[in-house]
């Protein structure tokens, strides 16, 4: 039997040791499909991640003679099949170094739920094991592999998180207090590594300590974004500060440290910032997380002027809104940074006015790539969610991106759901999509508890449009290949011609805003998994 490593550099072994794999591009090849195990990707997908959007005429027969090439190398074709429109890996989870990694995390997680602490961080240690280095370190700079990369060091930090709060459930606070000042040097803006170590020295009887600690932390936040702390790192700080009861081990019987998701909306007006958080407050509400409202301004002299306004915002909003204002030359890098520290299942931009909905992904695509959350584009007005959020469906993974963001929108706003399908269409034989939506609706009563109507609508854009025309939020997803499509005529036809606004979403590495808790230990995950 081979086994498939990708939490390192790539690596098949086999029963006489190490598979030589050749070449970059053959490697690029398995890659792909690992990263896709029991995924059908087809060749034109391949020839566009292979050859970074911009496939030779020759691509097709070149990713055949990879695929072939492969089968050789790795001794059984029927390890990767041949299935219309490509080609699927078929391996069993023992076969992969992320399934095995997947399988010992859950089981930590079934080990902490019943309240063995020494189990979980047994496991959680021995799924730390598996790593080699950087996940597919050799080929972290190919454009197909940056965004799954990424995505699995966050899985390794998700796990590293978990297993720190388990020893620090066990008493080994003086232990780990060590390892966590290494960890917030290494990840400044993690806050959750901060509140680690805050405890971690606390319970070692270093309270002075924690109290610098958590300066140091609002220091670091405070220096990067202008941002004050999480609402959560201030409740431990005030507890460290007067000895709350709770923060003792036998008190509290497991780690004080939980995760706070959160939601980043942002823009370069305040009035627009509101309306952001018009959709990010509900998302965040209904995971107790925080809304992180950011203003980035051109210049200089408008920070203190932006950083008031949103302060007088944040008073009327209630404590679970954070704002801060600054420059940026490099937006989407400090979006990018806002959502990792902040540990975010969603990043919320407005579309600037005037801009044509087939130039938003270009305009937009340093985030797309790079962003570990969900991205959501508003366009139009203000959302009015109580009106009815209405969701064009068609089955993709992008769609139920969309889907993910619009139940937890409804969810907690306690509005009306709405999915829109085609009708049949007689001349080609094609069926209807009600079929499709059921399977979308079993799965959003199943996971968010509400319901979602179904509505048929003739396979233009003018009906769909028309569909929409009363709904108080349109949430649809954007194809994965944006990058060659665009957005497709659909959704230019919802931003440019109707008159609610429109969410544009994005799916990203992590996550999102409905997925179990346990999910984040998961590569992948969505309403339809």
């Amino acid at each position: 039997m081979l086994e498939f490593r990708i939490l390192g550099p790539l690596e098949v072994v086999g029963p006489d040791g190490v598979v030589a794999l050749g070449g970059p591009r053959r490697r690029a090849t398995l890659a792909i499909l690992l990263l896709n195990a029991g995924r059908v990707v087809s060749v034109e997908r391949f020839a566009d991640e292979l050859y970074a959007g911009r496939p030779p005429v020759t691509a097709v027969t070149q990713v055949q003679r990879q695929v072939s090439d492969l089968r050789k190398v790795l001794g059984s074709a029927s390890v990767i099949e041949t299935r219309a429109p490509g080609y699927v890996l078929r391996i069993g989870d023992a076969e992969t170094d992320l399934a095995q990694f997947e399988r010992l995390a859950a089981e930590a997680e079934r080990a902490r739920a019943r309240g063995d602490a020494g189990a979980a961080a047994d496991l959680l240690r021995a799924a730390l094991d598996l790593w080699r280095g950087p996940a597919l370190a050799d080929l972290g700079d190919e454009p197909f592999a940056r965004a799954d990369a990424a995505r699995l060091e966050e899985l390794r930090l998700a796990v590293l998180q978990e297993r720190v709060d388990a020893d620090l459930a066990l008493g080994r606070h003086a232990l780990v207090a060590g390892e966590l000042e290494g960890l917030v040097a290494e990840h400044p803006v993690r806050e959750r590594f901060h509140a680690q170590r805050m405890l971690a020295l606390y319970r070692s009887g270093r309270q002075a300590e924690a109290l610098e600690a958590y300066r140091h932390a609002r220091r670091v936040l405070v220096d990067a974004f202008g941002i004050e702390p999480s609402s959560t790192l201030q409740r431990l700080e005030r507890a460290v500060l007067v000895q709350d009861a709770s923060l003792n081990l036998r008190a509290a019987g497991d780690a004080a440290v939980g995760r706070v998701p959160a939601v980043v909306v942002a823009a370069a007006d305040d009035d627009v910032v509101e309306a952001l958080i018009a959709i990010g407050e509900p998302l965040a509400r209904g995971r107790r997380g925080d809304v992180v409202a950011a203003t980035i301004v051109t210049y200089e002299r408008d920070v203190s002027r932006a950083s008031a306004a949103l302060t007088a915002l944040r008073s009327s909003l209630g404590t679970h809104v954070r704002t801060a204002a600054f420059t940026a030359a490099d937006v989407a890098g400090e979006l990018v940074r806002l959502a990792i520290g902040n540990d975010a299942d969603l990043v919320v931009v407005v579309a600037p006015p005037g801009i044509d909905a087939p130039q938003l992904p270009m305009l937009l695509a340093d985030l797309f790539e790079r962003s570990p959350a969900h991205v959501a584009v508003l366009a139009g007005r203000r959302p009015d969610p109580a009106r009815g959020v209405f969701v064009p469906f068609g089955g993709g993974e992008h769609d139920w991106a969309a889907l993910e963001i619009a139940a937890a929108i409804a969810r907690v706003a306690s509005a009306s759901l709405c999915l829109i399908g085609t009708k049949a269409v007689a001349r080609t034989g094609r069926r209807d999509a009600s079929a499709l939506l059921a399977d979308a609706s079993l799965a959003v009563q199943r996971v968010a508890g509400i319901d979602a109507a179904p509505l048929l609508v003739d396979a233009d854009d003018r009906a769909l449009v028309g569909a929409v025309d009363e709904a108080g939020l349109v949430v649809a997803g954007i194809s994965p290949r944006w990058r060659h499509e665009g957005i497709g005529s659909t959704r230019r036809a919802l931003v440019n011609v109707s008159r609610p606004p429109v969410l544009l979403v994005h799916g990203g590495p992590r996550p999102g805003a409905l997925a179990p808790a346990a999910a984040r230990t998961r590569f992948t995950w969505t309403l339809g998994l």
